[in-house]
């Protein structure tokens, strides 16, 4: 038992020790990476989820994911056997893009509000990519093509949607949470919005905090959140490079290479889908510009932004530290949403491409 619990622990060693060896050996790369991945974060990252950030805390305290949760209860109950609460997860994760699902469904978790099993379903088909990026930086940028944001989004949103469909059958023993405020009788019966109002009105007492105690958390919250993202994206533009300059991307890639052309895809592509294991913007970036043709260039996009990068596993990771979410189910979501999204950009294609 012993020897199985250090294998984990002996190969992470191994690996920090591979990656503080190539530091020393490309110092300068070391350098440039950080500061391009520090940069990514300052200009990109930080002013687009800090204040998402600092709004749901907001929206927390005064009850509002309450209100929102008692009154979409009725749909997400069949359809995704989540208690209604989890809608406002929704919502902030498909609008703000990852990781702000996994942020919400911590809260939730640590309120007491989502079990393990549903927490898990939540993280699962929430973390993707906001619109914003999809179509900007995606589309437009990376593409120079504005008319594939129907089909890029389709697919993805699509894909997201049909795995919390499948995911209502992770864990099928586990119950259903209910809030403390959603487990109060009504002994007449009351409109949907009525409960609802009375939902989010007992969950702002129960927090008790005043508006300026509540702001300040908020953004203290936010920017410890902040911090944790801004050195996960630092660190894994550094690690992508020493990768780069050791051979080991070239040598991956060289190997999914042989993979794509036996099943007939661009073997170009390669190159793409191995940045954007590691990383959703370098991935992205290189489908956009591969010029093998823009079906499957599409398709290999798609791909990367529903797997999401192991850089923003790695943010969620950081973000469920503290829960007791488990990463296996992620993973198998975040595979799945990537395979399921390519089947759709090929399917929409004929309908939705320019």
């Amino acid at each position: 038992m012993l020897r199985t619990l250090t294998r984990p622990a002996s190969l992470t060693g191994l690996c920090a020790l591979l990656i503080a060896l190539l530091m020393a050996v490309f110092p300068a790369q070391t350098l440039e990476s950080s500061l391009r991945g520090l940069s990514i974060w300052w200009q990109v990252l930080f002013p687009a989820l800090f204040p998402f950030f600092v709004i749901s805390e907001l929206l927390l305290g005064f009850g509002i994911v309450h209100f929102f949760g008692k009154l979409l209860d009725p749909l997400m109950r069949p359809l995704f056997r989540l208690p209604g609460i989890g809608s406002f997860v929704v919502t902030m994760g498909y609008v703000s893009g990852y990781p702000v699902g996994a942020r919400l469904t911590a809260q939730l978790w640590e309120q007491g509000l989502v079990n393990r099993a549903e927490g898990e379903r939540l993280v699962a088909f929430t973390t993707t990519s906001d619109p914003i990026f999809l179509i900007g930086a995606v589309s437009v940028g990376f593409f120079h093509n504005a008319a594939l944001a129907p089909v890029i989004a389709a697919a993805h949103y699509g894909g997201a949607f049909i795995i919390g469909l499948l995911m209502r059958f992770h864990d099928r023993q586990a119950p259903i949470t209910e809030s403390p405020v959603h487990r109060r009788a009504h002994q007449r019966r009351t409109s949907r919005l009525v409960e609802a109002t009375k939902a989010m009105h007992g969950a702002r007492l129960l927090d008790g905090r005043t508006l300026g105690k509540l702001l300040q958390d908020s953004i203290q919250s936010a920017l410890r959140l902040m911090i944790v993202v801004g050195g996960l994206v630092v660190f894994f533009s550094v690690v992508m490079e020493l990768l780069t300059r050791a051979g080991v991307v070239e040598v991956l890639a060289e190997g999914l290479r042989l993979l794509f052309g036996a099943i007939g895809l661009p073997a170009k592509l390669a190159d793409a889908s191995i940045f954007g294991l590691f990383e959703v913007t370098l991935g992205a970036r290189a489908a956009g510009e591969a010029g093998t043709g823009l079906m499957h260039q599409t398709a290999i996009a798609v791909w990367i932004l529903s797997w999401g990068g192991l850089s923003v596993h790695a943010q969620v990771l950081s973000l469920l530290s503290r829960t007791d979410l488990r990463y296996l189910p992620l993973m198998f979501a975040r595979l799945a949403h990537g395979f399921i999204s390519v089947v759709l950009v090929y399917m929409l294609w004929g309908w939705l491409a320019p």
